[in-house]
């Protein structure tokens, strides 16, 4: 989190404004009385703020504003509002710093004074993004830049191209803040600005190590590091150290981390800076602990401990208290990580810290689930799960390094819940879990998932769990009897009552089923839930890693067309995730399932499953959700197909911008333009991502038949590719304008490139098109052979033509039509590759 309490120096440097500045040259001021008056209280108030005196300083000041105004001076006025935002900046108040500023901004522009209107930017600018506010941030820096190049100001164009970089940053707009960053480190390698250069140097670092490109970050940060030497710059030295330290911890490296973290605590202590120096130790007791080295963790976090106590520095406290927790708990030594983890707890609630509240919650949780206490660790991993539920939706209020801090522990939590509620017979509660974990994992990966007034609610509290939550310490030695008597006040509560649905699932179709497999470590659950009925869990008893390699055997045999095993691969895995559901499937008269796939699960489609006379695409409709809980449920028929459909093109065997050409995907696109009316195509230099910006709104359907790349890992690692070779991030598919649009077909997509990880590059396009606005999406878990894709392209289409034609029908026509044995110019395409590739996801039924 940014230092919000800097000196009065500090600021005017970052803001580029000189210190003489904030006072009146008394001499050319000398033009009455009064103004001499006025100047003499402006100095007044700046020695007494130096010395402290914050209530005269403000006094001084506001009788030298009230001189100025009377005199109608408007530049000796404009000082003061300026003072007054600094002083108030400095301090922490950043709400009421915003109006003196805003106040000199206007005064500026009524001067005429382009420089002062510069600075008066660049200080809102300063003072949003210490509030969080990285709209307005950027809303006044670009003007400022404009200003200050007229000016020919170079250093402080690119301070403040720096602090518009910050801002993009911490909007995850990534690109920009690089193309910032990257113009600010031009710019003092210009003016041979070493320590600006250091600065934009830090910054490209730390938005490198956020898109997880830790070896480009770590060269940039040794880069920062050897400008601080060379300035003898100590405190940059130690923060380029710490820097580093880092981002070898994010590459597990933790030995290496370890030694960068020494040198720069070593620095700290010479230069007296407690602060640094407390939080160093704990980085270096964090990285003993993740390198199983418990004993030598606890001596660093304890000195962690000791200093932030004597500097009464209680958010490092509570941080110190978190880490000998966890270290007692893994050497065993229960008692004493309960202490610790309830002393980090109401250190959390005492600062009002959500992020930290639920990190303490969750480790209580941890805890007792280790001492079998399994009624108490529900209600502690509940308490942790609504705290992240209710910060959701302002999850941009919290830095990056506490979303990231909480967020690396949550996905977790919610599986851990979801184990000891299932294991409890609790199904209806963890099926409401599983639910909540696709969007957590969503979050984790995307960092931009936002909830709404379902999600919001989180876990029901149950009343006895309510009286336990009340209790602001537990001893060790009442943890058994505690379990005890909330485990037999959970049994007398009626199966009505605790499996009872929320409102939102009570809504679900006759017919339709939900189907939640969940992979854990030593079996497979399987949730089932119809309407009218309350939910079932089925068990399969097998290991998580024989489980990964029967589904990337199959996925083998479903992207081989000439494999003869596709059905024997297809059959057990139906005897897996549907033969102990189908008599909850009969019962419920099921015609359609929507399936929330589950980890590596979501790399295989539910459609080919082979009960030994069909596939199950024959039996059910389909749909892949991203989570029930986002359901959309207004789904609008594809009456009027306005369509845009863009063609990467290319020849067969050529290589275009590094990919295959892929032909087809013109003759794709014309026969969609052909079809439909109000169809506009954009073919290979014409299919730009820049056109998709600009065009997509106001379109029924999008149709992109290009290839798309979505890797295991970083949202910004995944991309689609268009017929100029400009590309859009998975991440940039949110900023699309899809408010009117139904439909995304992204029709020539491969996903798990690289290796199998959880599939949330899958689910992530999804979402993204859902945020964007539209409705569902149809994607390609492997990219299938030019000619397939047309062929079931074309049949999809002829089934949307159809007045009130529901997206999932037509895409399971259109597959059953490949399914059947025939040949369509010389080639079989009944085979499972051909048709199952493209799966729909989509919010609604």
């Amino acid at each position: 989190m940014y230092k919000k309490l800097v000196t009065i120096a500090l600021i005017t440097m970052l803001s580029g404004l000189p210190l003489q500045a904030l006072v009146c040259d008394l001499g050319a001021q000398a033009q009455s009385d009064r103004q001499i008056q006025a100047g003499q209280l402006l100095n007044q108030g700046l020695q007494q703020y130096r010395a402290r005196q914050y209530e005269s300083a403000f006094q001084s000041w506001q009788s030298a504003l009230q001189i100025y105004q009377e005199i109608k001076d408007r530049t000796g006025e404009s000082k003061v509002w300026n003072n007054l935002g600094l002083a108030y900046y400095s301090l922490g108040q950043l709400a009421k710093a915003v109006p003196f500023f805003q106040q000199r901004l206007i005064l500026s522009r009524e001067l005429n004074d382009r420089q002062a209107e510069a600075y008066a930017l660049d200080s809102l600018g300063l003072n949003y993004i210490q509030l969080g506010q990285y709209e307005q941030a950027i809303a006044v820096y670009e003007p400022a830049i404009e200003i200050l190049r007229q000016l020919n100001d170079r250093k402080n164009e690119g301070n403040a191209l720096g602090n518009l970089g910050i801002s993009y940053r911490e909007l995850g707009q990534y690109t920009k803040a690089i193309a910032c960053h990257q113009q600010q480190l031009a710019i003092t390698r210009e003016i041979s600005d070493r320590a600006g250069e250091g600065r934009a140097l830090g910054g490209l670092a730390i938005a490198y190590r956020e898109l997880g490109q830790y070896e480009k970050a770590i060269d940039l940060y040794q880069q920062d590091l050897a400008i601080a030497r060379e300035l003898q710059d100590r405190s940059g030295q130690a923060r380029a150290l710490n820097n580093l330290g880092t981002a070898y911890s994010n590459l597990e490296q933790y030995p290496q981390a370890i030694v960068l973290y020494k040198q720069g605590l070593e620095i700290l202590r010479s230069l007296k800076d407690r602060s640094g120096e407390g939080r160093t130790l704990g980085n270096i007791g964090n990285g003993y602990r993740q390198l199983g080295q418990y004993e030598q963790a606890i001596a660093f976090l304890e000195q962690q401990l000791t200093i932030a106590r004597n500097i009464n520095d209680i958010a490092s406290e509570g941080k110190a208290a978190s880490g000998l927790g966890i270290a007692y708990n893994r050497l065993r030594k229960y008692e004493k990580a309960l202490g610790f983890y309830q002393q980090d707890l109401a250190i959390a609630r005492q600062l009002k810290d959500r992020n930290g509240e639920g990190r303490a919650l969750n480790n209580l949780g941890v805890l007792l689930g280790e001492l079998k206490q399994p009624e108490l660790a529900i209600l502690y991993y509940k308490q942790s799960v609504n705290i992240q539920e209710s910060i959701r939706r302002d999850i941009r209020g919290l830095s990056k390094e506490e979303q990231r801090s909480f967020l690396g522990t949550v996905a977790g939590t919610y599986r851990s819940l979801a184990d000891l509620l299932l294991k409890q017979g609790r199904v209806m509660e963890a099926l409401q879990i599983i639910d909540l974990l696709k969007i957590q994992e969503l979050e984790d990966y995307l960092q931009n998932v936002k909830g709404n007034d379902r999600t919001a609610q989180g876990m029901r509290i149950l009343e006895p769990e309510s009286k336990i939550s009340r209790l602001s310490t537990v001893s060790f030695a009442q943890i058994p009897l505690l379990n005890y008597e909330l485990a037999q006040q959970i049994q007398q509560i009626a199966p009505s009552e605790l499996n009872k649905a929320p409102a939102y699932l009570q809504k679900l179709p006759q017919g339709v089923v939900l189907i939640y497999p969940l992979v854990l470590l030593d079996r497979l659950e399987i949730v089932i839930f119809a309407a009218n009925s309350i939910p079932t869990a089925r068990t399969v008893a097998i290991a998580k890693p024989q489980l990964e390699e029967m589904i990337a055997d199959f996925r083998n045999d479903l992207q081989d067309p000439s494999s003869y095993d596709i059905k024997t691969s297809a059959k057990k895995l139906y005897e897996l995730l549907i033969k102990p559901i189908e008599s909850d499937l009969k019962q419920a008269n099921a015609t359609t399932i929507l399936y929330a796939p589950d980890g590596i699960l979501r790399y295989i489609p539910l459609a080919t499953l082979y009960d030994g006379k069909q596939w199950l695409v024959e039996r059910y409709r389909i749909n892949n959700l991203i989570s029930y809980s986002l359901l959309d449920r207004d789904r609008q028929s594809l009456t009027d197909l306005t369509i845009l459909a863009g063609a990467f093109g290319g020849q067969a065997g050529e290589i275009k911008f590094g990919l295959s050409g892929l032909p087809s995907s013109i003759t794709e696109v014309e026969n969609i333009a052909s079809t439909f009316p109000k169809a506009n195509k954009y073919i290979e230099q014409n299919f730009t991502s820049q056109t998709i910006r600009d065009k997509t709104a106001g379109n029924a359907i999008i149709h992109l038949a290009t290839h798309a790349e979505f890797k295991n890992g970083s949202p910004f690692e995944s991309y689609l590719l268009f017929g100029d070779g400009t590309k859009l991030t998975l991440a940039e598919v949110n900023d699309l304008k899809l408010k009117d649009t139904q439909l995304v077909v992204l029709s020539a997509c491969q996903t798990g490139l690289g290796s199998l990880g959880t599939g949330t590059e899958i689910l992530g396009f999804g979402y993204q098109v859902h945020r964007a606005g539209a409705k569902a999406s149809i994607a390609s878990l492997w990219k299938v052979a030019d000619g397939g894709t047309q062929i079931l392209m074309s049949a999809f289409y002829n089934n949307l033509r159809r007045a009130n034609s529901n997206t999932s029908i037509a895409l399971r026509e259109a597959q059953l039509s490949m399914i059947k044995p025939s040949t369509k110019g010389g080639v079989n395409y009944s085979h499972p590759y051909f048709w199952s590739s493209f799966v729909l996801i989509s919010n609604s039924w």
